[in-house]
């Protein structure tokens, strides 16, 4: 070796190199009654008290394990309730947007043609509500609730005569209006079956 190479190599650290060497953790004892192991590996002791362990050698932590169960002794609405709160990391929550939707403008804006004023109105008009597939058969079909089903199979039948191709001489559109009253037919059938 070179001297400059030696100077790199003897560089000495800041640390000094004498004082106590690090302590070694005391080795624990496996916490299972009549074992003469090593506790190596950790376990929580209790759901409520995550933070304090239990000390096992490997094959009684496996053990350990597999038998344990967060939700030991919990109900089925408290279980609901845990995993709820854990969706969102235990913090409690609240519904976003609430306050800014009915908020106008802090400021005013020379607006002659009212362009922001309309849009506000358009936001305030209440949407139309999309129809459920039973709401819309019950409309095909010209019923409206409460429905059973003697009435359905009334009204099917009617309308069926009315409407069938071979009454009709084949009429295109009498075929699309029994294909949708077929259709609305099945559908209240399966919703009144449930």
């Amino acid at each position: 070796m070179t001297g400059a190479m030696k100077a790199t190599n003897a560089r000495r650290s800041w640390r000094p190199a004498f004082g106590p060497a690090p302590a070694q953790p005391a080795l624990r004892r496996c916490d299972h009654p009549g074992c003469a192991e090593h506790g190596e590996y950790r376990a929580p002791q209790a759901r409520d008290r995550l933070t304090d362990y239990y000390w096992f050698c490997l094959e009684h932590v496996r053990e350990y394990n597999s038998a344990w169960n967060y939700y030991a002794g919990m109900g089925t609405e408290e279980i609901e309730a845990e995993l709820r709160k854990d969706t969102t990391w235990q913090r409690p929550t609240w519904p976003l947007g609430i306050q800014g939707a009915k908020r106008k403008f802090a400021y005013t804006i020379h607006d002659p043609f009212e362009v922001f004023e309309d849009a506000a109105t358009e936001e305030a008009r209440p949407k139309a509500r999309t129809a459920t597939p039973e709401e819309e058969a019950m409309r095909v079909l010209e019923l409206s609730p409460p429905l059973n089903n003697d009435m359905l199979k009334a009204r099917y039948k009617e309308l069926v005569k009315q409407h069938h191709p071979d009454a009709n001489n084949g009429d295109k559109e009498a075929e699309e209006r029994f294909k949708r009253i077929n259709q609305a037919y099945n559908t209240l059938k399966l919703s009144l079956s449930q």
